[in-house]
């Protein structure tokens, strides 16, 4: 896949590789830890960067809704809860590991929809290329930062979702 810089084609890319870690979290034949481990980096190192970089330069755009922009990080909070009750789970693979990572699914896929269709496909048609790239630079950068500071660790994790 061809670099890009473009700030909504980063997080599709975020998306997608979130969607390919849940096939290898519900997998029996894949290293599940090693899946969760990954997804839990990727889906705070990805929120967090969303949120301090992303959204609130998006909701200087007009045609792009703030109650859309706040609707995505209440979103996330719902999505780090969810990904906080799979890391608790003692035993990968039981009952109770599958219905935590189904609620997690469900939490996420809901969200990204939501978010490709209104946050993403909003900035794609009113802010120009040059302000997506510069975005996706600095999104790129704080998802880096997190990613290097270990942000999806049980620990950090609750801190999140406890705050």
């Amino acid at each position: 896949m061809a670099e890009t810089q473009d700030v909504v084609e980063l997080i599709l890319q975020d998306h997608r590789r979130m969607e390919e870690l849940f096939r290898l979290m519900r997998s029996v034949e894949a290293d599940r830890v090693a899946a969760l481990r990954e997804f839990a980096d990727l889906l705070i190192a990805h929120a967090l960067a969303e949120e301090a970089k992303v959204y609130p330069a998006l909701k200087r755009y007009k045609n792009i809704d703030d109650e859309e922009v706040e609707h995505g990080e209440h979103e996330h909070d719902e999505g780090n809860k969810a990904l906080l009750d799979l890391l608790e789970v003692e035993e990968v693979g039981s009952e109770e590991w599958d219905a935590k990572l189904e609620d997690l699914v469900e939490a996420v896929t809901h969200h990204a929809d939501e978010e490709e269709r209104t946050i993403l496909n909003g900035a794609r048609e009113n802010v120009g290329m040059e302000r997506r790239e510069k975005l996706g630079v600095a999104f790129r950068e704080e998802r880096e930062r997190q990613l290097k500071a270990g942000c999806g660790s049980v620990g950090n994790v609750r801190r999140i979702v406890e705050s």
